[in-house]
């Protein structure tokens, strides 16, 4: 009879080792003039991931700098092409820039695919198989289309996409599965719209600040001196939206990062839970940005360490059977494959997703 087993996922870094990491990986890259950043990013991921673990099982990371080194000089060669070509020729520069625009989707798959590569688990590495053209649509034809919802569709477009990124992706040879209600994303949405909208208009009732922005805004175009007041209210208005939307966009990651982790498995019934709640996440992200700031960007290490933790502990896996059997399992599937998902050689876009 199989038998289930619910593990949480652990953090085990800390932010002294982490520190020493980070402010060699600073300086360096500060004397290298930037170069140095390639390197510093695969150290950076390698403790992270080195220090996930499962079931006292860890992840890890395998990319060299070299390869995102070679990457991004790719990336900053054509930009630097394109500009030219659009100075001297403005025709070929626009041929140009319409054939990288074409390229964007696959370059969105290849970070995708050269990520998941170079990330493994207790040894075993994921994969991803991206498909062009449903990376135009989720990426590039789904948002387009919202503008004319008004926005409204866009949990549409927030499901069309993860299930698209998670569905590709595969642990070894098992693949993973994405399969979630429309509900909540609307309900994730429906959270952070909510305090927005109801901050701003909090914001307009106790100060009155159309009023004041109206008056800034009028004496400034006559070119008169707002009044002390409409001053106030001109900053006062700023830091209303700064309060609105800030934590709606954390409570919407609180919310959503739950919904993706409920509607996705990986192949034998292996399933994912995430419980993180938009307070404390909210609550560590600000913190964080304060001590940060206050600390002239010393404490960045702590806030790192300390978020991933956090994000670490809110997480748990469902094993159907045992985490011995399942890497036993895809090891062996692997070996029989041969060269199929070995030795993947490549280079880092470093696309941002």
């Amino acid at each position: 009879m199989d038998t289930s087993d619910t593990f949480q996922v652990q953090f085990k870094g800390d932010a002294k080792t982490y520190f020493g990491i980070w402010i060699v990986n600073l300086l360096l890259t500060m004397v290298t003039l930037g170069i140095y950043s390639a390197w510093a990013k695969v150290r950076r991921k390698k403790y992270f991931a080195q220090n996930t673990t499962i079931d006292e099982r860890r992840f890890d990371y395998h990319a060299t700098g070299k390869q995102i080194f070679i990457g991004r000089l790719i990336v900053v060669g054509a930009y630097f092409v394109a500009n030219i070509l659009f100075a001297v020729a403005p025709i070929v520069g626009g041929i140009v820039f319409l054939v990288f625009l074409g390229l964007v989707p696959y370059l969105i798959n290849r970070s995708l695919a050269f990520n998941a590569r170079m990330t493994s688990f207790s040894g075993v590495r994921f994969g991803f198989n991206g498909s062009y053209w449903r990376a135009v649509l989720v990426f590039f034809v789904y948002p387009f289309l919202a503008i004319f919802t008004l926005y409204l569709a866009l949990p549409f477009v927030s499901r069309a996409t993860q299930k698209y990124v998670i569905s590709r992706h595969r642990f070894g040879t098992s693949p993973f599965a994405f399969s979630s209600a429309i509900g909540p994303f609307y309900k994730a949405f429906l959270f952070a719209i909510g305090w927005m909208f109801g901050i701003m208009l909090l914001g307009a009732i106790v100060f009155g600040l159309p009023a004041l922005m109206m008056e800034f805004f009028g004496a400034s175009s006559a070119g008169q001196d707002p009044s002390l007041e409409a001053v106030i209210g001109f900053f006062i208005a700023y830091g209303v939206i700064l309060v609105a939307i800030l934590p709606a966009a954390y409570i919407y990651q609180a919310y959503l990062r739950n919904v993706v982790y409920a509607g996705t498995s990986l192949e034998g019934g292996h399933r994912f839970t995430s419980v993180v709640r938009p307070a404390k996440l909210l609550w560590i992200a600000l913190s964080n940005a304060v001590v940060t700031a206050c600390s002239w960007g010393l404490m960045h290490p702590w806030a790192a360490v300390r978020m991933a933790r956090y994000l670490a502990a809110s997480s748990y896996v469902t094993i159907e059977g045992s985490i011995d059997g399942i890497i036993g399992e895809e090891q062996e599937k692997l070996s029989a494959l041969g060269d199929a998902f070995t030795d993947f050689e490549g280079i880092d876009v470093d696309f941002a997703i």
